[in-house]
């Protein structure tokens, strides 16, 4: 009898929940990202972070910064560096649109998530943003407050 495939891990590895909170999100991209073994090992446990990172255009390529994903403990001498720069896979139309938003529309390039496609291929979603005024964040979390408070309201009621 043939060996069970292993079921492939479902949800995000990572989320950077702050993102729509500070920004307003405008297009979303699906992005390769390019990885060594013991990052790939350790995203798949789960404990990345994405809170202060970003992306950037740099040398016709654009990279993430800032990422955190933590040392693979079972790995032994070929650990890799938490914090590296890592380039993002994307079609050369892509990039061009990107940088362009980037420069000429003082937008900012935000990572959402990193998650596992079916193949299980690592994969980032990032989106085209512009950064939120106080008085914005203030005015979102007025609604989610009201929308919490009247959910509370029709959920009693009902």
């Amino acid at each position: 009898m043939a060996a069970k495939k292993k079921e492939p891990q479902r949800g995000p590895a990572a989320v950077n929940r702050r993102a729509r909170f500070d920004y307003e999100l405008g297009q979303t991209f699906e992005a390769g990202i390019a990885l060594t073994g013991t990052e790939v090992k350790s995203l798949r446990g789960g404990k990345s972070s994405l809170g202060d990172s970003y992306a950037a255009e740099h040398d016709g390529a654009i990279w993430l910064y800032n990422a955190h994903i933590p040392e693979y403990l079972q790995a032994n001498r070929f650990q890799h560096e938490t914090r590296r720069p890592r380039k993002l896979l994307l079609h050369k139309r892509e990039i061009a649109r990107l940088a362009n938003a980037v420069s000429r529309e003082g937008m900012t390039i935000v990572p959402l998530k990193v998650y596992f496609n079916d193949k299980g291929i690592a994969k980032v979603e990032i989106a085209l943003a512009r950064g939120k005024k106080l008085h914005d964040k203030r005015e979102t979390e007025k609604e989610r407050s009201w929308n919490r408070e009247r959910a509370r309201l029709l959920r009693d009621k009902g």
